[in-house]
């Protein structure tokens, strides 16, 4: 009973700093939608998540707080990466050539949507500032045992989220069997990449 608080403290705490209309949400939001390559992209952010939550009540935070350029070096490169991003999610929505009725969008090799989902998650600086260094410090506050039981929610949060976000936005794919739905899409797609990118780069000047 006693580990009941710290696992829903890290459950909640999780889900709060993951569930937001972020890059790499969108990304799976669209695989799950698209129904492609779901399960390497869902197991991509899990896996990462899980790493970076780990990471954190290990101690890594303390040494990324002592070494910010770390965290500035993933700004400007994520930054620069979500601008790419938007840039290609714009000109899909431009070009209704580029959009197949029958398949939606244009399909993507495994390996570029892996590697995408590693990009929005390993080059995003806030990762480091929400997963590493808040949640690790949040959960060396609930002591030297309960504190894995924090990460362990906290864990379960991403996987739930993920796992929710990737396999349920496949039932909006009757909604996206039109080209119009995917040119609506892809502009909040690059409204969304182009805003972070824009943010990430104000916050670091």
């Amino acid at each position: 009973m006693s580990y009941f608080f710290p696992a829903v403290a890290g459950l909640l705490t999780g889900a709060g700093l993951i569930i937001a209309i972020g890059a790499q949400n969108v990304f799976v939001l669209r695989q799950g939608i698209r129904r492609e390559h779901v399960l390497p992209v869902v197991a991509v952010c899990t896996a990462s998540d899980i790493v970076l939550i780990l990471a954190g009540v290990i101690g890594l935070g303390a040494v990324v707080t002592a070494h910010p350029q770390v965290v500035d070096l993933a700004t400007f490169a994520g930054a620069g990466y979500l601008l790419v991003l938007a840039a290609l999610a714009a000109r899909r929505a431009m070009r209704p050539a580029a959009i197949d009725a029958d398949n939606a969008v244009a399909a993507t090799s495994r390996w570029a949507a892996v590697g995408t989902a590693v990009a929005l998650t390993w080059l995003n600086p806030h990762v480091y500032l929400d997963t590493v260094i808040t949640l690790g410090a949040i959960a060396n506050t609930h002591g030297p045992q309960s504190k894995w039981v924090f990460a362990a929610g906290a864990c379960a949060a991403s996987l739930l989220w993920f796992v929710a976000l990737g396999f349920g936005s496949g039932k909006l794919a009757p909604l996206f069997a039109k080209p119009r739905a995917w040119r609506l899409l892809d502009v909040l797609v690059a409204v969304v990449m182009g805003s972070l990118a824009v943010g990430l780069i104000v916050s670091a000047l």
